[in-house]
């Protein structure tokens, strides 16, 4: 992970919260901008939604949207898979299976080989 990616939130709820606040939104403010209610928002920005424990992939892409936010890393903070990730997956299963098998030093060393040292 890189110095940027290392300095935003480790939650999907706290990463909105750190984006909303950074745009001087309130959560009455925002609810309306990407069309829930704001105890909605509540539920979303503390990580206590109560069916599956993620908003959906329209909203993720409203909050992205309003909040100029990187769409991807907001799908993938709330565990979904971005449409660019799952294509390359598809066309690439066998290399996703062989990084699947992988252990953790053996992905940092193919992740330092693919975009460089992370420190």
């Amino acid at each position: 992970m890189n110095a940027k990616a290392e300095s935003r939130a480790n939650t999907f709820g706290d990463r909105i919260r750190e984006l909303r606040k950074s745009k001087g939104y309130s959560l009455r403010k925002l609810a309306p901008l990407v069309g829930v209610g704001f105890s909605y928002l509540s539920k979303v920005e503390n990580d206590r939604l109560d069916f599956d424990g993620s908003p959906s992939e329209s909203l993720i892409h409203r909050l992205a949207d309003v909040l100029e936010a990187d769409e991807e890393e907001l799908l993938l903070l709330a565990h979904h898979v971005p449409a660019t990730i799952a294509k390359q997956i598809f066309d690439h299963p066998d290399l996703f299976r062989a990084l699947a098998r992988c252990n953790e030093r053996q992905l940092r060393a193919i992740e330092n080989q693919a975009c460089g040292p992370t420190e």
